[in-house]
C-alpha cells in the first residue's frame, strides 16, 4: 500500500469534522450523526492530535475554524461528497437494470439518441448508459453491452449483424432547398455555402463526385465549411447554414420531421461501408436482449 494512505485519518474521524465544521456546533454535529456529543468531540480531538494541529478554535458557546481548519474543511467536504455520489450511483446500478451502448459520435447524435425516448417508454425499469466515441472499444474490457459501428463488412467481427446500408444524398434546410433547382447552374452553386466533412475517410462523403455529376466541378461555391464532426455539420445544414451531403439512415429522421429536405432525386449507395450491431460475448441478460429487440425495430423501420 501506498505509504501516504497509511497516515490518512479514519473516515468517522473525517465524517465528525465535516458534520462539525460546516455546524460550527459539536451538538448539532452529534444529532446529524447520530452520535452523542462527547464522541464527536473525541473523534475532532483523535483527528487534531494525528495531524499535529489545532483544527478548531473553541471559545465559550462558541467555535471556529482556525486556518488549518478550514483548508481540511474544504478537502474533506469535497472528497466526501465525491464518495457520496460514487456510493450513490452504485447502488441506483445495482438496484436497476442498466445496459451500456457504445456508437460513434455522428451515429450516436443522430440515429440513437432522437430514438432513445421511445425505449424507455416502453422499458422505463432499465436504465442505458450511452458512450459515444468514435475510436473501436473494446466492448468486454470497457464493460459494454452493445455497440454500433459503421465501417466495411470485411473488418466487422464475424457475429456482427447488419442494420442498414449507408445512401449518400445532398440535403438542406426547407427554405434553402427550395431555393436551390433540381438542375443547378453555375449561378445557383455560387451563391450557396457547402458544409464539408473532413473527419475519418469516408466513402461518399466528398463533394468533388456530386459536382462533377452536375457539371459544376469547375465552379466555386460562395464559400466552404469544414467539419471533423458529422453531427456538427448537420447541425448547421438544419439551421440553414449550407447544403450537406445526407447519410441517408442518420437524416431521415430529420426529413421526416421537416427539418432537412433532399436537393435532388439521385441517391449514392456506398456498398463498401454499412451499420452494425455488436454484442458482448457471453450470458444476454434480459434488458439487454430487450435493449437489441427495440433496437433491430428501429432499424427495420430505419431502411
Amino acid at each position: 500500500m501506498d505509504s501516504t494512505l497509511r497516515h490518512l485519518p479514519s473516515l468517522d474521524a473525517l465524517k465528525g469534522f465535516d458534520a462539525a465544521a460546516r455546524h460550527l456546533s459539536f451538538t448539532r454535529a452529534a444529532k446529524e450523526l447520530s452520535l452523542t456529543q462527547s464522541a464527536v468531540s473525541r473523534q475532532v480531538q483523535t483527528l487534531e492530535d494525528q495531524l499535529g494541529v489545532r483544527l478548531f478554535a473553541r471559545g465559550v458557546r462558541k467555535l471556529a475554524l482556525t486556518p488549518e481548519g478550514e483548508r481540511l474543511r474544504r478537502a474533506a467536504a469535497n472528497a466526501l461528497a465525491d464518495l457520496a455520489e460514487v456510493c450513490a450511483s452504485l447502488r441506483a446500478g445495482r438496484q436497476r437494470p442498466r445496459v451500456t451502448v457504445s456508437a460513434a459520435i455522428g451515429v450516436a447524435a443522430l440515429w440513437l439518441v432522437p430514438r432513445l425516448g421511445n425505449f424507455h417508454e416502453r422499458h422505463p425499469e432499465v436504465d442505458v448508459r450511452l458512450s459515444a466515441d468514435n475510436r473501436m472499444v473494446d466492448l468486454a474490457r470497457e464493460e459494454v453491452d452493445v455497440a454500433l459501428r459503421y465501417g466495411p463488412p470485411e473488418l466487422m467481427a464475424p457475429d456482427a449483424q447488419p442494420l442498414f446500408d449507408e445512401v449518400v444524398f445532398p440535403v438542406a434546410a426547407p427554405a434553402v432547398a427550395r431555393a436551390f433547382p433540381p438542375a443547378p447552374t453555375a449561378a445557383d452553386l455560387a451563391k450557396v455555402t457547402l458544409l464539408a466533412y473532413t473527419g475519418e475517410m469516408t466513402p461518399g462523403l466528398d463533394w468533388s463526385p456530386w459536382l462533377v455529376s452536375l457539371g459544376l466541378e469547375k465552379v466555386r461555391p460562395r464559400a466552404v465549411i469544414q467539419f471533423n464532426q458529422y453531427d456538427q455539420l448537420i447541425r448547421a445544414a438544419v439551421d440553414g447554414q449550407g447544403l450537406a451531403l445526407g447519410r441517408g439512415p442518420l437524416v431521415r429522421k430529420l426529413i421526416d420531421e421537416g427539418r432537412l429536405a433532399p436537393l435532388i432525386e439521385a441517391r449514392e449507395r456506398v456498398a463498401s461501408r454499412g451499420y452494425f450491431l455488436l454484442r458482448t460475448a457471453g450470458e444476454v441478460r434480459p434488458e439487454v436482449a430487450a435493449f437489441v429487440a427495440w433496437l433491430l425495430e428501429e432499424a427495420r423501420g430505419t431502411r
